[in-house]
């Protein structure tokens, strides 16, 4: 035939109506989409740890274009069979594939089509192999779904796990975590796109990993700490900001005989002594009953007055690293908290007068978006210091408090994320420790009006004062010298005057 010859009779088949460019070209997208989901499918199954969002990549990216290389096929069939008259033989014009090896100009088309088909499946391979481990990235699991899971991923670029990948934590070992986080990897693409995710996220701790198979897989749960120096510089919410800086000592103790006694704020781990306690509600912020079991094996109950329910009714929970570090990687600061570290690092003047109520004070007003709190609190704070010269300075270092700390397109912030670490600005401790968890015996309580049953205050004050330190302890100076409350969360509320 001549390279003139632009039309050809073809047996009469429905298969010749594949026989055009885009059906083509979507058998090689098909094609490519399928080895594509092999490969993913292969190193998910033989990865050293399971992938939370393979399951994105394999079983809804790959199909989709699977799907799409499959659709373009179809209608580049529907096409050719509109083209050809009914009743007529099949004709292929110039418009269907027909290589003739003899015609220079198709062993071109030939030879490209193949070079390009080839390169598309390196490309493919390539490119499947790369998401996977950029899906791996602690960048992908914080920003892609930027607005659910920002607020999460900012706090954990300031924790002190900021160097540790999100995976290590939030994957687990076995087939039951593999078929979890693809589900758990689904779910969450369902949601986001239909943007029907709530607001705040919550961590729902009847799904929570074991501390067993996250912080100790790190952490050395046997080993004795013994004492911890640490020192708190607060400010007060006066016109000098008055400082006001308390160092104590945490006796962390261990929980392990072997390697030292079992003592201090460490012996509540689950290796000598055994705490199990009730919570009436998921976030774990009632807790009206407790059991301890010792080394001995003595066994003691603990109830809160008004709490008569069979315990069989409940969920028992061993208490474990979680129950008070519960926001070790997405931790958000009081506004208090936030102001005190940046007037003690020097990046808020405690010279500007009422910097620290001002600031806090523009901190918590209720904001719609983060674009309406950054030019707001600059309004706010340019009125309140209207001919400083520091007042720049101020608004930069409040806006940077605030975008690390509020989000308020996903209502979160330090009061729908509590610290129960301590018992400052949340009941923390004194869940338990507050002095009303009695024994069923009614002789004795789980200790905690006794302050230093878990720290002592060496130092506290400013100047001079922080001079007279008593090694053994002495008794915490309160602003409120009346308030013998030992529940501080309910004055200290993270935005309260201090």
């Amino acid at each position: 035939m001549s390279e003139e010859s632009t039309t050809v009779t073809l047996r009469p088949t429905r298969l010749n109506r594949l026989r055009n460019w885009l059906s083509l070209a979507g058998l090689v997208l098909a094609v490519s989409a399928f080895f594509a989901f092999v490969l993913l499918f292969s190193v998910d199954i033989f990865a050293a740890h399971a992938n939370p969002y393979m399951g994105i990549l394999a079983y809804v990216v790959a199909p989709m274009f699977l799907l799409a290389g499959l659709a373009m096929t179809l209608l580049g069939y529907i096409l050719e069979s509109r083209r050809i008259p009914q009743g007529q033989p099949e004709l292929a014009s110039s418009f269907v594939l027909h290589i003739n090896l003899s015609r220079k100009r198709d062993r071109h088309l030939l030879v490209g089509f193949v070079g390009g088909s080839l390169g598309f499946f390196f490309l493919t391979a390539l490119g499947s192999y790369q998401t996977y481990h950029m899906t791996e990235t602690n960048s992908f699991c914080g920003e892609v779904c930027h607005t659910p899971m920002e607020p999460q991923f900012k706090a954990y670029e300031h924790s002190a796990h900021a160097r540790v990948a999100c995976v290590a934590c939030h994957v687990g070992p076995g087939a039951g975590a593999y078929i979890r986080t693809k589900v758990s990897g689904m779910r969450q693409l369902y949601h986001t796109v239909l943007g029907d995710f709530k607001r705040p996220i919550q961590l729902h701790n009847v799904n929570q990993r074991p501390a067993q198979e996250t912080c100790q897989s790190c952490h050395w749960s046997q080993k004795h700490t013994g004492d911890l120096q640490k020192t708190y510089k607060h400010f007060l919410s006066d016109e000098t900001n008055t400082p006001f800086t308390v160092q104590m000592v945490l006796k962390v103790g261990g929980s392990d005989p072997v390697h030292g006694p079992v003592e201090g704020i460490h012996s509540h781990m689950n290796v000598s002594n055994k705490i199990e306690f009730i919570a009436t509600d998921e976030a774990r912020l009632n807790i009206p009953w407790v059991r301890v079991t010792d080394p001995n094996g003595k066994v003691t109950e603990y109830r809160i007055e008004g709490f008569k329910d069979d315990i069989a009714k409940h969920s028992i929970r061993t208490m474990d690293c979680m129950d008070c570090h519960n926001r070790p990687s997405h931790k958000y600061l009081t506004p208090n908290a936030a102001v005190d570290r940046s007037m003690a690092f020097g990046r808020i003047d405690p010279a500007i007068p009422w910097a620290k109520a001002k600031v806090v004070k523009a901190l918590v007003q209720p904001y719609a978006t983060r674009e309406d709190a950054n030019q707001q609190i600059a309004s706010l704070l340019r009125a309140d210091f209207p001919d400083d010269k520091r007042v720049d300075a101020l608004i930069a270092e409040t806006q940077a408090i605030y975008n690390i700390n509020f989000f308020p397109e996903m209502k979160a912030d330090w009061r729908t994320h509590p610290d129960h670490i301590g018992h400052k600005d949340t009941n923390g401790c004194f869940r338990c420790h507050d002095g009303k968890h009695l024994a069923v015996d009614g002789k004795s309580s789980i200790k905690g009006s006794d302050c230093n049953a878990c720290h002592i205050i060496v130092a506290q004050g400013a100047g001079k004062e922080l001079e007279k330190v008593a090694p053994k302890g002495m008794t915490f100076f309160h602003i409120d010298s009346e308030n013998s409350d030992p529940s501080c969360a309910e004055c200290h509320t993270g935005q309260t005057q201090e």
